[in-house]
């Protein structure tokens, strides 16, 4: 109910609820940027305790036995729902059936002790409440973890991991209330530009600037990708199949 000129979210259907509910933006919000109006990037990785005392390697290590995980709620965060369909996904990639998938999925949130509301709840939990073997979160989000928390962590990159966009959208509604579109269009256009780009990287999202991301290539390793509309259909189809009141996730964890 802010008043807000912009919004910045991790997944494009956080952005679609002000269209579908508001009426504040219009549907295709998204083509009026490049990118789907995501400037930057990130990808999902697993944070181990130091020496990675379990030889956790990839998501399939998070659903064994004695393995101990910290994942968000996938109903309530989107870095839930992105590790979710990392796992999944990297499943199914590697030749898997959708049974297996399933039940890979099922393993790793059966070693989840706590299921917290959202990341930052989650990386309390791992990091000061020190529950959990590992952490999944964003990469943008390990090098501040280690700076708040101190060390003592190592960074797992799975063999396939997934596209996490951060899309952007001017809130049309206000800004024509407040007369602030010329200046809100500009700040957007401006995350894309080579200086927006290089104090994106800096504060480690992925840029879409193909020279800036060669000038960070040691910061950002290359990772094999999973991506929401390559390899689910898109966030609506995503939200609905597994997401969704009675969907895929409510099935698996019910009894858990």
């Amino acid at each position: 109910g802010l008043d807000a000129d912009v919004i910045t979210m991790n997944q494009a259907n956080d952005i679609d609820i002000l269209a579908e509910r508001g009426k504040l933006i219009p549907a295709d919000w998204a083509k009026r940027l490049p990118n789907n109006s995501s400037p930057t990037t990130s990808v999902s990785v697993i944070l181990v305790r130091k020496g990675n005392p379990k030889a956790i390697r990839d998501w399939s290590d998070l659903g064994r036995t004695g393995v101990s995980v910290i994942i968000p709620n996938p109903k309530t965060s989107g870095n839930g729902r992105y590790t979710y369909l990392a796992a999944w996904g990297a499943g199914i990639k590697n030749g898997v059936s959708p049974e297996a998938a399933r039940a890979l999925v099922q393993r790793i949130f059966a070693n989840v002790p706590v299921l917290d509301g959202g990341g930052r709840a989650a990386t309390t939990t791992f990091a000061q409440r020190y529950l959990g073997d590992a952490l999944v979160t964003f990469e943008s989000e390990v090098p501040l973890i280690e700076r708040e928390f101190g060390g003592g962590y190592e960074v797992v990159y799975p063999s396939r991991t997934i596209l996490a966009e951060n899309p952007v959208s001017v809130v049309d509604k206000v800004i024509d209330k407040k007369g602030t579109r010329k200046l809100a269009e500009a700040y957007l256009q401006y995350l894309a530009s080579p200086e927006g780009q290089e104090i994106a990287a800096r504060h480690f999202y992925r840029p879409r600037n193909a020279t800036v991301a060669a000038k960070y290539a040691e910061q950002f390793p290359p990772v094999n990708l999973l991506t929401i509309d390559g390899d689910f259909g898109g966030w609506p189809r995503a939200q609905q199949t597994h997401f969704a009141d009675g969907g895929i996730f409510d099935q698996i964890y019910v009894g858990q």
